[in-house]
């Protein structure tokens, strides 16, 4: 009889243990899904010390449920493994999976059972928008003249169902604002960027939220650039006096090389600081601030994709595109403000020292660097050819002079362009007056658009 009963305990106290060492899995969508249209990745997070043996996922629609998923492993219920790495699930939800779901709301379910004795399960579920209808985007009818390192600007119409439209030319994507007068139309200013070979094509977009994209071409012509390369010779001494302005204190680029440190500064902290620029582009009113030509003052030293090769002891250490143009002034003088905007941005901007970044609207901003004092603060409504402060040295500079620059959705742009007036009305006032939006073509007179 003790021999039963101890038996009992034992079993008991296994039981007992299985149960205490069992746990529930953690799951998640990762990362979190909102919408599904005609065929929609989906990714779960599952953590479970013990392994899972069993995941299911569906998305629920009208009480209906339409199965997505059904993954099983084999069991360890009793001799289960031990501090198993958490796993992803990648599964297809959509029209495609589930040919009966109709527009409108479901809920998306995830199910995962733990690979140990009690077997818990855990569900992650979320509302899900079922979006099907696709987008449809029709360009204008207008010929379009772009410089290479200049601008346009397109007028489109979407339609269909669509969350985002623009203008994508290669690697850049450039957003559109509502047409003023015709709210059924939109338009986008793009660039067509300095970096980019002749032969990529412009694109108008549109995008639903659940990723379906239609694109068509319009017409343009581009007038190529050439630009130019120029040695930049650097000594020690100028590579130390640049160095020890930025980073004083060898927190940014440390260690004893001074080669090193300037290298670091010339190309990461650039590259860092041009984001930072790029990622002003949001902070952009949506109507026209600016008031005629933009201001032209001073020298041209540098100008806007100069290739600069930096020449250090009779060799080239280090390349780098010099995005704007240097424009001489004498010590003190002031920096005028190159047309009415708003200060988005007023401070240090690393290699460019004192900087202000003012916008002009519908993402169109220009950029000051180089200052010696700043006179304006962020959210200050600005006048052309009002002092934004003193030019001087700062930043990344060798001398005195204002680097000028500007840009079009965070993409850098020759500001040549909107030096002039003539070009100013005819590629872009023409465009944005509200009677004068230009028509869009029929969509069976564009045998090039095409849908993804």
């Amino acid at each position: 009889m003790k021999a039963i009963i101890a038996a009992g305990i034992v079993v008991v106290v296994a039981i007992a243990s299985l149960l205490i060492f069992s746990s529930s899995p953690a799951v998640k969508f990762d990362p979190q899904v909102k919408v599904i249209g005609v065929t929609t990745p989906v990714t779960a997070h599952i953590e479970s010390p013990h392994g899972v043996r069993h995941v299911t996922a569906y998305v629920e629609q009208g009480g209906t449920r339409f199965p997505l998923l059904d993954q099983v492993t084999p069991s360890h219920r009793i001799f289960w493994r031990r501090n198993q790495p958490a796993q992803s699930v990648t599964f297809e939800a959509g029209k495609n999976k589930a040919p009966n779901l109709k527009e409108g709301d479901a809920r998306l379910v995830l199910e995962a059972v733990a690979d140990d004795f009690r077997g818990s399960t855990e569900t992650a579920s979320a509302p899900v928008k079922v979006i099907l209808a696709p987008p449809r985007i029709v360009p204008d009818d207008s010929q379009h003249y772009i410089n290479q390192g200049g601008m346009g600007l397109e007028v489109m119409t979407p339609s269909g169902s669509w969350s985002e439209a623009g203008v994508r030319v290669g690697k850049y994507t450039f957003r559109s604002f509502p047409a003023p007068g015709h709210p059924e139309q939109r338009f986008a200013m793009f660039a067509y960027p300095w970096d980019l070979p002749e032969d990529v094509v412009p694109v108008v977009y549109a995008r639903n939220q659940a990723g379906t994209e239609a694109t068509a071409t319009f017409g343009y012509k581009l007038f190529p650039k050439k630009f130019r390369a120029r040695d930049l010779p650097i000594d020690d001494a100028q590579m130390e006096m640049l160095v020890n302005k930025i980073d004083p204190g060898g927190t940014l680029a440390p260690g004893p090389d001074i080669v090193a440190r300037f290298l670091k500064i010339n190309g990461e902290m650039r590259r860092k600081n041009n984001q930072q620029l790029a990622d002003l582009r949001f902070k952009t009113e949506e109507k026209i601030l600016w008031n005629g030509p933009f201001l032209h003052w001073g020298k041209e030293e540098s100008m806007f994709a100069d290739v600069r090769n930096y020449i250090y002891k009779g060799k080239k250490i280090d390349q780098q595109v010099h995005l704007g143009f240097d424009l001489s002034d004498t010590q003190n003088a002031p920096v005028h403000v190159a047309n009415d905007g708003r200060v988005v941005h007023a401070g240090d901007l690393g290699i460019y020292g004192n900087c202000v970044v003012v916008d002009h609207g519908y993402a169109l901003q220009s950029i000051y660097g180089h200052m010696n004092r700043i006179d304006v603060k962020v959210g200050d409504m600005v006048k052309k050819d009002q002092s934004l402060g003193v030019a001087g040295a700062t930043g990344l500079a060798l001398g005195v002079h204002v680097h000028f620059s500007m840009q079009i959705d965070g993409v850098q742009v020759n500001p040549r362009e909107w030096w002039d007036e003539h070009w100013i009305h005819d590629r872009i006032l023409t465009k944005l007056e509200p009677g004068a939006a230009v028509p869009a073509a029929a969509p069976e007179a564009r045998p090039h658009r095409r849908h993804k």
